[in-house]
């Protein structure tokens, strides 16, 4: 039986509508995701898995509930404090994969490391992530040289790097061919298996449902049942 790295405990999010309503993006949930698995957060668009993700990962503030990161309440820290964590111990994977185009796949990974202070061998921490994603032979190239998934391998490489507790990936797949998604998702598996990385993953795509060790579906801001 896996640890438990992060629960959600009672989280709702709303927003004030111009009427002066609330609108719920999140109307409660309760989840919890265990330690070096692939959880995938299953919705269609709105339905508030990217609400959820961005709370869970200290980048917004539920309205109510509160989330757990090892059993300390995200809830009460402060802004500095939650900077620095998501700087020491969580990283994020974006559907865009925002590389810096003016840097090599390399320079990418080892600026990431710089500006997270990251106090070992920078250089070849950098070479090691691009190792594990399968691009150690691509280290020179410039963003625009690379693939679609091989960019994505790059970003993936340098969600790692600091070597985080938990990542944060937010369709990550959504733009990439069917085969070139399964490949990003497969070293995923890979990063839990030897790395001991928890990953979590939003996604719309059903066909990743059962390589997930754990799945949720959201619809309209509540978990499935």
């Amino acid at each position: 039986m896996s640890n438990i790295i992060m629960t959600a405990k009672a989280v709702k999010k709303g927003y004030k509508t111009p009427d002066g309503d609330m609108f719920w993006a999140l109307k409660g949930i309760d989840m919890e995701i265990p330690e070096g698995k692939l959880t995938i957060l299953k919705g269609r668009s709105g339905s508030g898995k990217t609400t959820l993700m961005n709370i869970m990962g200290a980048l917004d503030d539920p309205t109510e509930g509160e989330v757990l990161l090892r059993g300390e309440s995200l809830q009460k820290l402060t802004d500095a404090e939650k900077t620095k964590l998501r700087r020491s111990s969580i990283g994020f994977v974006f559907q865009s994969v925002a590389l810096i185009p003016i840097m090599t796949a390399y320079e990418n990974v080892e600026y990431a490391l710089r500006l997270g202070g990251y106090e070992g061998d920078r250089k070849n921490r950098a070479l090691e992530c691009l190792d594990m994603v399968g691009l150690s032979k691509r280290v020179n190239h410039m963003p625009q040289e690379l693939s679609g998934g091989e960019q994505q391998r790059v970003a993936i490489a340098r969600a790692i790097a600091h070597r985080p507790g938990i990542v944060f990936a937010d369709e990550p797949t959504g733009e990439l061919d069917t085969n070139t998604a399964i490949s990003v998702v497969k070293i995923f598996k890979e990063l839990n298996a030897s790395q001991n990385i928890t990953i979590v993953m939003t996604t719309h795509d059903t066909g990743f449902m059962e390589i997930g060790d754990c799945v949720y579906e959201l619809e309209d801001g509540e978990l499935k049942l």
